[in-house]
């Protein structure tokens, strides 16, 4: 079925797409909470993209083949099969049950394609009418329906970049939520970008979120090799939540990847990619998991099957150095390395925790610790670091560690700071470089760090530079002269008070 009533076949730039898409969110502000739109708008844009892709498939085929419309509907003219029934155009036609019609649309398109699209559009509650009666319902299927967003309308990179747009939006507009799916995406390239993934090799990130650390990999591929078909099937994200899960995939393949492994699930307890009995390994690993997360699986992980607590059981309130030790058995033996952010308070906390950072240190895997600015990232105002572990450093970096403080390198905004692509690339420099830069960066001996009991607090190793230095001490020179100011207003100021009272004379 093909739908020729669309206002526009004209291409559709990047700003009109995402205006578009936006204003369809906000159909749905009052009835729905500003945490679930993306449970409904991430879904319904994908439906409506795989179906004029569809459709223009059809057409194309039709072309080829002279008219032959058994031809055009043949299973390999399409990456995606629209089953009878099934297309955006039968839910337009649709006057009542529309949520009903959606989800037997969403599980006829599942079960069409079950390797690629089964289970992708979540579990939204689509035909709980208090939340979503028809009448919205139309409205949003009304709107959606004025774009035609077909390959030829739009092409794949910046379907992906409308998509990723809305994913911020939705982390702004949910803000302390938004770190359960959401890292900064200046913060994602500059950790890919010190990993450096190569064609060929596997990425792998167990807290995948919307994939934005998979797509990080794929776009440092492309711009720096020109193709990503090798990445195909070289790429494996997991996540626990499943509206998220689904996101994720949705946005793979809105980018134009076409064949990866994201799978729902706890990692922590139950790790899903596996090579014969023992976990699968990869050759970069890259992750922002929850930060210092209750209730995170110590129970299984007292007798962990798959041998990860190797340096020891993290404490049972903060599973951080249990996703460090998933994510290093997960390294490939030569070639693994991999980057996770932390709470800063992994890098001093001691107890259990300081023994697993000794025991790992010891092991030589800690290549680099990068101290962020604050509020960088949703829901967490402290200031969080980046450590890179690599399985098998270079002699010249063997029994060393590169700290950074990166603490001052930031775009401050009124809710919360940025980390520009400057910042980041400052970052970068100082990673590659491995070298020692005043009041920024210094490489730590395994030694020293062990007379500071394995204590990585950076303040510890890098000392402010002497301009630094000048400029902290006016700031405190500043602060103590308008503190004198304030307080000789207030002293004049109480003096005139009792004067006025008849407390006290002038002499």
């Amino acid at each position: 079925m093909i739908n020729q009533n669309h206002k526009t076949a004209s291409p559709v730039d990047l700003s009109k797409l995402e205006s578009h898409i936006w204003e369809a969110a906000n159909i749905l502000r009052g009835p729905v909470d500003a945490a679930d739109f993306k449970t409904y708008i991430f879904p319904l844009l994908f439906f409506k993209r795989i179906c004029d892709v569809y459709d223009e498939e059809i057409e194309n085929a039709l072309k080829d083949s002279a008219g032959d419309a058994d031809f055009a509907g043949f299973p390999e003219n399409h990456r995606f099969q629209i089953p009878h029934g099934c297309h955006w155009n039968d839910i337009r036609e649709r006057q009542a049950d529309i949520g009903k019609a959606l989800m037997l649309s969403f599980n006829g398109i599942g079960t069409a394609n079950p390797a690629t699209l089964m289970g992708i559009f979540g579990d939204a509650a689509w035909t709980n009418k208090e939340r979503l009666p028809d009448s919205l319902l139309r409205d949003l299927i009304d709107h959606f329906s004025r774009l035609r967003i077909r390959n030829v309308d739009v092409d794949s990179d910046v379907m992906g970049q409308a998509y990723e747009y809305l994913i911020k939006k939705f982390a702004d507009a949910t803000n302390k939520k938004a770190g359960e799916f959401y890292t900064p995406r200046s913060v994602v390239r500059l950790m890919v970008d010190i990993l450096d993934p190569q064609p060929g090799e596997t990425i792998y990130d167990p807290a995948c979120g919307t994939g934005g650390m998979l797509l990080g990999a794929v776009q440092h591929v492309m711009e720096k090799h020109g193709s990503i078909k090798r990445l195909f099937g070289r790429l494996y994200g997991q996540e626990k939540n499943l509206t998220t899960s689904s996101i994720a995939r949705m946005n793979l393949f809105l980018h134009g990847v076409d064949d990866f492994q994201i799978l729902r699930g706890d990692t922590l307890r139950q790790p899903l990619f596996f090579d014969g009995d023992h976990l699968m390994t990869f050759d970069c690993v890259i992750a922002n998991p929850p930060f210092s997360l209750e209730k995170w699986g110590e129970e299984i992980w007292r007798n962990d099957p798959y041998g990860r607590c190797f340096a020891g059981l993290p404490p049972s309130g903060s599973g951080d150095y249990a996703w460090v030790q998933h994510m290093l058995k997960s390294l490939r033996p030569r070639s693994g390395r991999m980057a996770v952010v932390l709470p800063h308070g992994t890098l001093f906390r001691g107890g259990a925790e300081g023994k697993i950072r000794q025991t790992i240190l010891e092991m030589d895997l800690l290549e680099a610790v990068i101290g962020l600015a604050p509020n960088l990232f949703y829901g967490a105002t402290l200031a969080a670091a980046i450590l890179v572990f690599r399985k098998q450093k270079s002699p010249e970096r063997r029994q060393k560690v590169l700290m950074i403080d990166g603490s001052k390198l930031f775009h401050k905004g009124r809710n919360q700071n940025t980390l520009d692509a400057e910042h980041a690339g400052q970052i970068l420099q100082r990673v590659q470089a491995y070298q020692d830069v005043p009041g920024f960066a210094r490489v730590v001996s395994l030694e020293e760090i062990s007379q500071n009991d394995y204590n990585l607090n950076i303040p510890r190793y890098i000392e402010p530079s002497i301009e630094e230095a000048d400029v902290i001490v006016e700031e405190v020179l500043q602060g103590l002269k308008s503190a004198l100011n304030e307080a000789n207003a207030a002293e004049d100021h109480l003096l005139s008070l009792l004067k006025n009272a008849g407390l006290i004379r002038e002499v």
